[in-house]
């Protein structure tokens, strides 16, 4: 099987008056057919950075610093021209949901007028043929063919969030990148959203999604695998039940531990607080990023950054504790 997308040691900083603030910074990550990777971590990680970078959105005051992009069939993003890659990627091979669905419309547009004009750019398409392709989709995913002709303001929010979702995949795209697409919506709307990002993988019209949140109740309903992300790095990444089930990074156990959810262990050991607030990422501290907050840290977390330890099939932690067989 090829791995549809392989970022290795990406790092992506915004320019300040400051100086680079490390959004990403240093990021691994496969992303393969089939998969729906969850990507989790508190306000401020660098998630949002991070989707934009997987597809090389990437504009002043970001500036992308190093590191590769691989795509199948395509090649490095990162040494590309940003046009050949507006051209040949965005939409057509991946495609962004973004996180607020009512700024992705055009507010003075209705739905199918903005379909028939991001169809008409990207496919060179007339009126008729775009017309017929979104009517399609819409009827493919469950979506009255009459919101067509509705402006974005006539539209619930979870509709409009599923009529972004929608455009996104209007031209099949390999990967789907969703940022924070159920933050806004009530629990029924939630159910629906994700049941329909389940459609959209389970009938093939993308091959692997990437589902970005702050919420690892969500990304258990839906997610194969985890990257859980703090202070601009990636701290573990496995499948989705072993990181749940079997944390090692002591970020990832208080993510977790912090999570109310009706299982009875968790009523067992009840809910915990993570003290301390993440770090300026204008100064990040030295070695591990998380040694300040850590209660487990050691002398050596203050002074080199830990390197990363396979666990097991495609489970990989960056923490000391692994090498002195300690657990969080």
């Amino acid at each position: 099987m090829n791995t549809l997308l392989v970022a290795k040691d990406v790092k992506a900083y915004y320019s300040s008056p400051k100086g680079f603030v490390r959004a990403v910074d240093g990021v691994t990550l496969d992303i393969n057919p089939g998969d729906v990777v969850g990507v989790a971590g508190e306000s401020g990680c660098g998630k949002s950075t991070l989707s934009n970078v997987l597809m090389m959105n990437v504009q002043p005051p970001l500036k992308f610093v190093g590191g590769k992009l691989i795509l199948e069939g395509v090649g490095d993003l990162a040494v590309m021209e940003r046009q050949k890659v507006k051209a040949q990627v965005w939409g057509k091979v991946i495609a962004l949901v973004p996180q607020s669905a009512l700024n992705a419309l055009i507010p003075t547009r209705k739905v199918g007028a903005f379909i028939k004009d991001v169809l008409g750019y990207h496919l060179k398409l007339d009126a008729r043929k775009a017309s017929a392709l979104a009517q399609r989709r819409f009827q493919e995913l469950g979506l009255p063919v009459e919101t067509l002709a509705k402006y974005p303001h006539q539209l619930s929010g979870g509709m409009r969030q599923r009529v972004v979702i929608a455009i996104a995949t209007l031209l099949n795209p390999k990967l789907l990148i969703a940022d924070e697409p159920t933050s806004a919506l009530d629990v029924s709307t939630q159910k629906q959203v994700l049941k329909m990002f389940l459609h959209l993988k389970t009938e093939h019209i993308v091959r692997a999604i990437v589902f970005i949140t702050h919420d690892i109740a969500i990304l258990r309903q839906i997610a194969t695998r985890i990257a859980i992300m703090y202070a601009g790095k990636v701290m573990e990444v496995g499948p989705m039940e072993a990181v749940i089930q079997r944390p090692v990074h002591p970020y990832t156990c208080s993510l977790i531990r912090s999570v109310l959810t009706p299982e009875p262990e968790v009523k067992e050991r009840g809910l915990s607080h993570l003290a301390g607030d993440p770090p300026d990422l204008l100064q990040p501290p030295a070695g591990c990023r998380f040694h300040p907050r850590c209660p487990q840290s050691m002398a050596i977390c203050t002074q080199e950054a830990p390197p990363v330890v396979g666990l097991g099939k495609d489970h990989f932690v960056s923490c000391y504790l692994v090498l002195e067989g300690c657990q969080c």
